[in-house]
């Protein structure tokens, strides 16, 4: 199965990740990926550079130009995991966070992709 992995932080800290930390999730995304357990992954570029596109009932659309101060945890990156279960697509988007060390808050939300090509 896929799972998508969405990591959510504050962006509001200006907290970067530092040349060691770049060094670990490298090596930790070079082991999955050679084991086939990581699909994709990437981080994203602030709020204020995006932008909110939606759709209200009755067919309007509107777009908001970032940053959105209405959101202070944001989506700052992603990984598409493959796992047999969930149980193990947590254990991995654990083994991320641990690369993190004592001085980041970070919040990882793991769910199943549902389509073709999601399913084992």
């Amino acid at each position: 199965m896929k799972f998508l992995s969405m990591i959510r932080a504050d962006e509001t800290t200006g907290q970067q990740p530092s040349e060691q930390l770049m060094a670990d999730m490298g090596r930790l995304m070079e082991e999955l990926t050679r084991t086939g357990q990581l699909v994709s992954t990437a981080g994203l570029r602030p709020t204020a550079e995006g932008a909110r596109v939606r759709l209200r009932r009755g067919g309007e659309l509107s777009v908001t130009d970032g940053p959105f101060t209405e959101a202070k945890e944001v989506i700052a990156g992603y990984a598409i995991v493959e796992a047999p279960s969930l149980a193990e697509a947590v254990d991995l988007a654990k083994q991320f966070l641990k690369v993190h060390g004592t001085d980041w808050d970070l919040e990882c939300e793991v769910r199943p992709l549902d389509g073709p090509g999601c399913q084992a």
